[in-house]
């Protein structure tokens, strides 16, 4: 595993940590659609989130959350849409990101809403 991949599957589960301590339970992790990957999809409830971890070990080329984009953002809407048809899911659904930053302890930041 590449050192990249390490920080990412760090990130991934400090992040899957700090949801199901909010009350959600992990449903799929790295769920791929063709070139689309979604980090985590979680349910609570009538709620399903759609979550895009970004994690760095620093923050020299900026914070974790500004490197979703508008293209990484059109592809999880496509794969969280195939998910929604494809598990026939009627309740509400939300695209959070969760920013990790490596440091000691670990800092989690959760946007709520933030790939619009």
């Amino acid at each position: 595993m590449t050192d990249k991949a390490a920080i990412g599957k760090k990130g991934e589960d400090l992040a899957a940590d700090y949801l199901e301590q909010m009350g959600y339970r992990v449903v799929v992790r790295n769920y791929r659609y063709k070139h689309a990957e979604i980090d985590l999809i979680v349910q609570k409830d009538n709620w399903i989130l759609f979550v895009e971890v970004k994690t760095r070990s620093s923050t020299n080329f900026g914070e974790p959350e500004t490197f979703v984009d508008f293209k990484k953002g059109r592809k999880i809407f496509e794969a969280a849409e195939e998910y929604v048809y494809a598990n026939d899911w009627h309740g509400h659904i939300r695209f959070d990101i969760i920013s990790v930053k490596l440091s000691d302890p670990p800092e989690i930041r959760h946007f709520e809403d933030a790939i619009n």
